[in-house]
């Protein structure tokens, strides 16, 4: 095989046959060539292959198609049949014997009530919103479910990263132990510790490797795609900032997505109490039949017959009827209302735990950014430097676990950070945001401090 891919060299430069190229590149695993996505790219993707959104759109069709005949007439009724028709004596069934015998065709059309044609509108165009208002929600929840996907795999990535990166220490201190014990200075168990050391730190990547496939798979569910093929590009959103200050989301609760559909529901009910109250008003309809009579046992022609008949109805028992179906409407528009007051209550408490968690995660991350790491890796590396040069290894084993402890709270603080952000950022639509309380996603003033790059 080798003969068979050696490259031919010409001026230095090693060129493969075409052929080859194919066949080297057609046995690359497709695993090994991963699809690496953006933050936007992934958002939209997900907006645009998302079952539950379509549906929501085929809803909201059905809805239309409804609304547009809420208020139209019933079909018209067409009548035939036979009046008058003798069925005992000599003349049973003979159609001709009697001169009242006729055969009869009508037309039949009934006219409900403006006023419940007009209610019946009213509840379908309420219903319509209903479907848009539950759209508006899935689609947020869509966004803020793909956006917290992306970001725990980002975050996930770069803790993977991060953890590789401690392996070259650790092969230097389990070097140096084996040399020191090799030459007599150094004890048996100071190269076994820093071999345990080792092997603990290839858990902890095993971990982090696991935590990251299960992150792929989360943001696949979003894309659907190959999970073992996605990967994070680029940066997030700066989770520092927020699309809507946070005192503009707590005077716009009424309009968080979570509260669209109550909103709605409140507003169907509503009609439907309108719909009810109309139910007291009276239909009617008219109708119209001609009948044809047999001629004389003489052969003689008998005039035929027109018929008019317009009929109404008379709600004479609306306490027992109309007025329990104004009862139970009322009823339901009072739950729906105070359902919705209940999930108001329910979204504010969310939004201020949240919001308090994400400034909790901001000065928490700060610390560790500013402070806590830097502390550590100098500890780490001032320990294996010192254990270089004829000290204890005690210490460097310290200081490199209390390193890598901080190292995974960062990268998973970093993604609950990421995750709290997209809950807050994802709480408006966007047709919905509030004048001059916009702040830039991606703030250059404000951008967070310059990350690791990806593996």
């Amino acid at each position: 095989m080798t003969r068979l891919l050696s490259p031919s060299h010409r001026h230095g430069v090693h060129r493969w046959p075409v052929s080859m190229l194919v066949l080297a590149f057609a046995l690359v695993p497709a695993a090994s060539i991963a699809s690496a996505i953006t933050y936007e790219d992934a958002l939209r993707n997900a907006v645009e292959r998302a079952p539950s959104i379509q549906a929501r759109q085929s809803r909201i069709q059905a809805r239309q198609a409804r609304a547009a005949r809420a208020a139209a007439l019933p079909d018209p009724e067409l009548k035939l049949g036979i009046s008058n028709l003798p069925v005992t004596g000599a003349d049973a069934f003979d159609t001709g014997a009697d001169m009242m015998t006729m055969k009869q065709i009508g037309l039949m059309q009934a006219f409900p009530a403006r006023a419940k044609r007009r209610a019946r509108q009213a509840v379908a165009e309420r219903l319509l919103d209903q479907a848009r208002a539950l759209s508006l929600a899935e689609r947020l929840e869509v966004r803020r479910a793909s956006a917290q996907a992306w970001i725990e795999l980002w975050a996930a990535q770069h803790e993977v990263a991060a953890l590789q990166a401690l392996r070259e220490p650790a092969d230097v201190a389990v070097r140096a132990a084996k040399a020191r014990t090799a030459g007599g200075s150094g004890m048996v168990s100071d190269a076994l510790a820093a071999q345990a050391g080792a092997l603990d730190l290839e858990n902890r990547i095993d971990a982090a490797q696991a935590r990251l496939e299960a992150a792929r798979a989360g943001l696949a569910r979003w894309l659907d795609e190959a999970p073992e093929a996605l990967r994070a590009e680029g940066k997030p959103p700066s989770a520092d900032t927020l699309p809507v200050a946070p005192a503009a989301l707590l005077a716009s609760i009424d309009r968080h997505g979570a509260l669209l559909p109550w909103r709605a529901r409140e507003a169907v009910a509503a009609a439907e109490v309108d719909a009810a109250i109309a139910g007291k008003r009276p239909d009617w309809s008219l109708g119209f039949s001609y009948g044809q009579r047999e001629r004389t046992p003489a052969g003689l022609p008998r005039s035929d017959m027109l018929m008019v008949e317009f009929a109404i109805d008379l709600p004479l028992f609306t306490g027992n009827r109309q007025e329990r179906d104004i009862a139970a409407s009322r009823a339901e528009l009072d739950a729906a209302g105070a359902e919705r007051d209940d999930a108001r209550r329910l979204q504010a408490e969310r939004l201020q735990r949240h919001l308090a968690l994400w400034q909790g995660l901001k000065r928490r991350l700060a610390r560790i950014e500013d402070a806590s790491l830097p502390l550590a890796r100098d500890r780490s590396r001032t320990a294996l430097a010192a254990y270089a040069a004829g000290g204890g290894l005690q210490p460097w084993l310290d200081a490199r676990r209390d390193e890598v402890e901080l190292l995974i709270e960062h990268a998973r603080r970093r993604g609950e950070l990421g995750r709290v952000w997209a809950d807050l950022a994802y709480l408006l639509p966007e047709n919905q945001l509030p004048e001059n309380q916009l702040l830039e996603i991606q703030n250059p003033d404000n951008q967070p401090p310059e990350q690791e790059p990806l593996p």
